[in-house]
């Protein structure tokens, strides 16, 4: 007995540990090693000698920092930043706009069908993002779409969704349509979780919905907004599916339009894994700055809203 009692808080001790071990060797498997194994990539390249042919004929090598100097130097992958930077300027302000009016739609007391509209508005996030470019695709092509034989028969101009200017519209639509639901479900969960009471008092001082709205709801989910504002941030960045998706169908989309395309390229059509490893790690950098960069400045702002 004596014994037994002994061995008890060790096995309880070693128990937290013990359950942690199936996470830690997933996130060590599928999360830290490939990150390394990029890393190491990016520092190495390939040397060819003679006409590349035979055994030996190709080695890998040490390279250093040369993999990052040429692609902080191509403009293919500069002008897809750029391009990356237009199209989040469009998709963030609106989708969170969006999320943040239904949340506050739905946080009504007069709502009615208040579930069937909430499934409706998080339906489209549950469709996969190839899934909803094809669809939309078909809606942008003028011999297919049923909207440009509605504006045809009305007289309307049909504008090309697929050339030009517009073709960053189409792309952030296809975004703001599959993300406006997932962001709506966060803000609205920190709605439902503010005490009654305060919206109670404030009805009692005379304050209408729309006061009510601005002046408690929207302060008090602004932590949500940060959240939500993040994760935008990050699926902008690595935007990947939905102009791969459109590529086959207008010659407007080139093959390195986003910085990821860029990486595919290089890894899958050019064989140069080398340098898509640095591009790779070159974006991941940038998304935790911005990432890092912009909590810190929420969060050093909340300070000082605290301390006043």
């Amino acid at each position: 007995m004596t014994r037994a009692r002994r061995r008890k808080p060790y096995g309880v001790k070693s128990a937290p540990y013990a359950f942690l071990i199936p996470a830690t060797v997933l996130f060590l498997l599928f999360f830290a090693l490939p990150i390394g194994y990029a890393l190491y990539l990016s520092l190495r390249r390939t040397e060819v000698s003679g006409l590349g042919l035979g055994k030996g004929a190709r080695k890998e090598i040490w390279a250093g920092f040369a993999n990052y100097t040429d692609a902080l130097s191509d403009s293919e992958l500069l002008h897809g930043a750029l391009r990356i930077l237009g199209y989040g300027v469009i998709v963030v302000p609106v989708m969170l706009g969006l999320a943040l009016l239904f949340a506050l739609l739905l946080d009504t007391e007069r709502l009615r069908l208040r579930g069937f509209t909430r499934l409706a508005i998080f339906l489209p996030y549950a469709i996969p993002g190839v899934v909803a470019a094809l669809m939309w695709g078909f809606l942008y092509l003028p011999d297919v779409s049923p909207f440009y034989f509605l504006l045809d028969k009305a007289g309307l101009p049909q504008p090309d969704l697929l050339d030009g200017g517009p073709l960053y519209l189409a792309l952030a639509n296809i975004a703001v349509w599959g993300g406006t639901g997932f962001n709506m479900i966060v803000i609205y969960t920190s709605l439902r979780a503010i005490p009654a009471e305060i919206f109670e008092a404030a009805r009692l001082d005379g304050c209408s919905q729309l006061q009510i709205a601005l002046r408690i709801k929207i302060p008090m989910v602004a932590p949500s907004l940060v959240l939500t504002f993040f994760f935008s941030i990050i699926a902008t960045l690595q935007v990947f599916n939905e102009p791969t998706t459109l590529k086959p169908l207008t010659n407007s989309l080139s093959t390195t339009w986003s910085p990821l395309m860029k990486v595919y390229q290089d890894a899958f059509v050019n064989n140069d894994i080398y340098a898509a490893a640095a591009q790779a790690v070159i974006i991941a950098v940038a998304t935790l700055a911005l990432s890092f960069g912009f909590l810190k400045a929420a969060n050093s702002r909340t300070k000082q809203g605290a301390s006043q």
